[in-house]
């Protein structure tokens, strides 16, 4: 099985298979703004998606509880050392940074603050485009502060795909705004229509 793996990887000048995860940021607002985004996602979708909320550290969450509620994809906090499997929700847990490396084996980390948070949008995102390079989505979603705008020009020059909600619309638009700042956004949309853009880049096309 292995064998058929490497042979798909080696085989593929990448538009087969073009994406391989989708990381989501999100802060203030983001309950509500995430349960949007992840409950139009399909049973089955094809890829893992890595989320990173700022969560008040002094209180054990029960994020994963409340976005599945919203989804029908099944959500969990990420632990360290586990595969990111394909249509599995990974939710940073309360003051971890969450890191994913080679072949999607995901990775906590208890290092310093970065921009006053932890978890970190900067240093998942910069972990996804070192991992996946041009596989990779990166979705900065409401938010204050600038968390994920130094991540998503990391994925942007690698060769991956960012979307930010519109700070216009977006409850807090700090975060959205920080990310179309820097000029690595390729798409800036309203709420309700980052998932259907999502699906249309991972799902494979019926052509």
């Amino acid at each position: 099985m292995n064998g058929d793996v490497v042979q798909d990887a080696s085989g593929s000048d990448g538009s087969d298979e073009r994406y391989a995860v989708v990381a989501v940021a999100a802060s203030a607002g983001g309950i509500t703004a995430l349960g949007v985004l992840l409950g139009a996602l399909p049973v089955g979708f094809p890829v893992p998606v890595l989320v990173v909320q700022h969560l008040d550290p002094r209180h054990e969450t029960v994020i994963a509880h409340v976005l599945g509620r919203s989804t029908q994809l099944p959500v969990k906090l990420a632990e360290a050392g586990e595969l990111a499997r394909p249509g599995t929700i990974y939710v940073a847990p309360p003051n971890r940074h969450l890191l994913v490396g080679a072949a999607g084996l995901l990775a906590l980390s208890d290092s310093e603050l970065v921009h006053f948070v932890r978890p970190s949008a900067d240093l998942l995102f910069e972990s996804v485009a070192g991992a996946y390079g041009a596989r990779a989505i990166a979705c900065v979603l409401t938010g204050t502060g600038k968390d994920g705008s130094m991540g998503v020009t990391a994925v942007k020059s690698r060769g991956g795909t960012v979307i930010a909600e519109d700070p216009v619309s977006a409850e807090f638009k700090g975060m959205p705004q920080a990310a179309v700042d820097t000029g690595a956004v390729d798409f800036v949309l309203p709420l309700d229509e980052i998932a259907a853009v999502v699906r249309g880049l991972v799902e494979p096309a019926d052509r």
